[in-house]
């Protein structure tokens, strides 16, 4: 039977010897210990490890030792905590009602807060308990079902607060899988509109020839197929939320006719004449950059700064790990409550591989390997880093750089990268079965760019030569 993994145990004390005597009492009773003398020093530590246990001073140099608390178990609910102060008065209580499982008045017997700490971290179902209470405590980081409690995330819903109640046209950017379309659905449930229709329109998704009459609808027999009349996107989404997803994939005629249906606030369908009121708040999103397309001419300017009226920027997982517990928690909830399955909880261990890892999909990654890891535990109350993703567990050093033998001669830089740069776009060609337009948006490159970059490098897609780059 393998044997436990070491608790690991966080200090904060800014007494030097208080906190160097618990440390070392604890490293002797097996603990791994860390240290901070101070909140900030905490909060860094927390930012980027997930701790068993956490003990913390009451009083700090530039913090109230209870907010650190809240910190601390609003991120990890199963981090057994222990508060230890000059008396006790009010804050004992308050120290218990916020989560903690002790409170201690100073001089701190070592041997004590060791025996606490032990029973609390190696009892699971005490775990699993604190972990159930506190995760209906802590619903306050989100925003709909956004949710984030990093300052970036907290500048993210700033900006949603004041833009839901008004009709301003929105333009949700961010890689892939940050959650564009949740944020959009979050800004419409919380505006004046959310009596009335969230209507998408995918340009991704939608073949360049249907995106006319898919968006703005057509008339009986306006082209072959089209048997009778059918009101478009933009109809349906009348008096509610049109939602644009890729904006940056439509092609330069249907963006004209955005343009003016933006501005003149009617539209026509294809086959027809008649003008139609277009009462729709529009909200696009996309992974590429906007002002950069409009530069090269990919993408109309005219139209972008329609569209860039409030500009809201989703940042990457990678770039607020702090959020990787509460978002895995939200995600193992929705899990077992789809699935019929006693609420979980994500082992110390668990938790420490997703925060430890790149995240290249984003929310959308994370929410599938929790799927999975929840899927996988059974019928177990705990789920554990084994039953994440191979990938998340042990993920290859690099995703892309292929292992280069350097000889004692030295080798010829630009001829690798130029190597790996055609394996690359090479792979993304395969992938999109020749699509370029496609494969720009995987790559989050321009159309203009990636036929450039494939010219260059005399990439055949297919048995055509690429195409020349247009001006």
């Amino acid at each position: 039977m393998p044997s436990r993994p070491q608790p690991c145990i966080l200090i904060v004390e800014d007494d030097d010897g208080l906190r160097e005597l618990i440390a070392e009492h604890l490293t002797k009773e097996g603990f791994a210990v860390a240290q901070a003398p101070t909140g900030a020093g905490a909060l860094e530590r927390l930012n980027s490890f997930t701790y068993d246990g956490l003990v913390i001073d009451l009083k700090l140099p530039d913090a109230n030792g209870l907010d650190i608390l809240d910190a601390a178990l609003t991120r990890y609910p199963a981090m057994a905590s222990v508060v230890i102060a000059a008396d006790g008065g009010i804050e004992e209580p308050l120290a218990l009602e916020r989560g903690a499982i002790a409170f201690f008045i100073k001089p701190v017997r070592p041997a004590h807060l060791s025996r606490v700490l032990a029973a609390a971290v190696n009892e699971p179902r005490l775990r699993q308990e604190l972990a159930e209470l506190r995760a209906q405590l802590h619903d306050r980081y989100r925003f709909g079902n956004v949710i984030g409690q990093s300052a970036a995330m907290q500048t993210v819903f700033q900006s949603l607060e004041l833009v839901a109640p008004m009709n301003s046209t929105v333009l949700i950017q961010g890689e892939m899988g940050t959650g564009k379309e949740l944020v959009a659905h979050a800004i419409h449930h919380n505006s004046p509109r959310a009596d009335h229709r969230f209507v998408t329109f995918n340009a991704a998704a939608t073949p360049e020839l249907l995106g006319e009459a898919e968006l703005f609808g057509h008339a009986e027999g306006a082209f072959s197929g089209a048997i009778s009349s059918r009101a478009g996107r933009c109809e349906l989404a009348n008096r509610g939320t049109l939602f644009i997803d890729e904006v940056a994939l439509m092609s330069l005629p249907l963006q004209a006719r955005l343009l003016r249906a933006l501005q003149q606030r009617e539209i026509e369908r294809v086959g027809e004449s008649r003008p139609i009121a277009f009462d729709a708040r529009v909200i696009a999103s996309t992974n590429a950059d906007l002002k950069t397309m409009a530069k090269e001419g990919t993408f109309r300017e005219d139209l972008y700064y329609r569209l860039n009226v409030i500009p809201i920027t989703l940042p990457p997982l990678r770039d607020r790990r702090e959020d990787i517990p509460l978002l895995a928690r939200h995600f193992v909830q929705k899990s077992c409550e789809s699935n019929n399955l006693p609420l979980k909880t994500l082992t110390q261990d668990a938790v420490r591989a997703l925060m430890s890892y790149s995240w290249p999909g984003n929310v959308a990654q994370l929410q599938n390997a929790v799927e999975h890891a929840v899927t996988l535990s059974g019928l177990a109350r705990e789920v554990p880093a084994s039953a994440l993703p191979a990938e998340v567990t042990e993920p290859p050093g690099s995703l892309l750089m292929p292992s280069v033998a350097i000889p004692d001669e030295g080798l010829n830089f630009q001829s690798i990268v130029t190597q790996l740069e055609r394996e690359l776009l090479t792979r993304c060609l395969e992938k999109t079965g020749g699509n370029k337009r496609q494969a720009a948006r995987l790559l989050q490159l321009s159309r203009t760019t990636l036929i450039d970059k494939l010219r260059r490098l005399k990439i055949a897609t297919g048995s055509e030569p690429p195409e020349p780059v247009t001006s």
